[in-house]
């Protein structure tokens, strides 16, 4: 891939069209690098570094090129030097045993979404589900926020909210009424449902899917909590009880 292509990456439309994403600074190569280790499809990434990386030992074809073409290339104003041209995954992988799906609907904002990656690989055993609409989880900013966990998690894209009744015999979502998220039905459903950060998930896909209710109590004053919080949250909730 020539260096105008790889600026390209920068938007949706041509990451898409390229199969390609950038992952960005010495911390996410590394975790890139690690990733590569177990899944042989990572390993046909490329590296471009400036002089200050040509040191750097790598598994992947490296390229050297000078500063000015890497802040052409890079998302970040300064950026340290190094970054990789990343083939994007033609298929999630199978589900595994036992594994739980996060089902994130329109959720807009990348630091959200590479926040909620993190937990999701910290604590393993989930899927994440993105709807139509979402942020692209290949993103620079998700990718960053995601601190290498992306690599990490089994992800699907463009997942409708009318598949999920076809796939999961049992759904749950955040509601201010519902049950106890402590509580131990909380734990034996198949699929979680998060909104969008302002607008939830719609009212009426959630009573067609029968998703079960349930609530994270607290005793402050505000009505809601950031989504990457309560997504946390639940993960936490969901693995504690194993």
């Amino acid at each position: 891939m020539n260096l105008a292509d790889i600026r390209k990456l920068q938007q949706k439309k041509y990451r898409q069209s390229l199969g390609h994403y950038l992952v960005e600074g010495e911390h996410l190569v590394l975790e890139l690098q690690e990733a590569a280790t177990r899944q042989p499809a990572l390993r046909a990434s490329e590296l471009y570094v400036t002089g200050a990386y040509g040191h750097w030992q790598s598994p992947f074809k490296t390229h050297l090129i000078n500063d000015r073409q890497m802040a052409q290339l890079a998302d970040t104003r300064t950026p340290q030097g190094i970054l990789a041209v990343v083939p994007m995954p033609d298929s999630p992988p199978e589900p595994e045993p036992g594994e739980k799906a996060i089902y994130l609907h329109e959720v807009q904002d990348p630091g959200n979404l590479g926040t909620i990656l993190r937990s999701l690989a910290w604590f393993g055993g989930f899927r994440c589900l993105l709807s139509p609409g979402s942020v692209d989880p290949y993103n620079p900013k998700v990718v960053r926020a995601s601190m290498g966990a992306l690599f990490h998690v089994s992800l699907e894209t463009e997942v409708t909210l009318a598949s999920l009744s076809g796939r999961y015999q049992s759904l749950a979502c955040l509601d201010l009424n519902g049950d106890s998220m402590m509580s131990e039905a909380f734990r034996q459903h198949d699929c979680y449902l998060f909104g969008n950060e302002a607008r939830g998930v719609p009212r009426d896909a959630l009573a067609e899917l029968q998703a079960a209710p349930y609530t994270i109590h607290g005793r402050g004053q505000i009505d809601s909590l950031n989504l990457a919080s309560a997504v946390n949250m639940c993960t936490y909730e969901l693995m504690r009880g194993q």
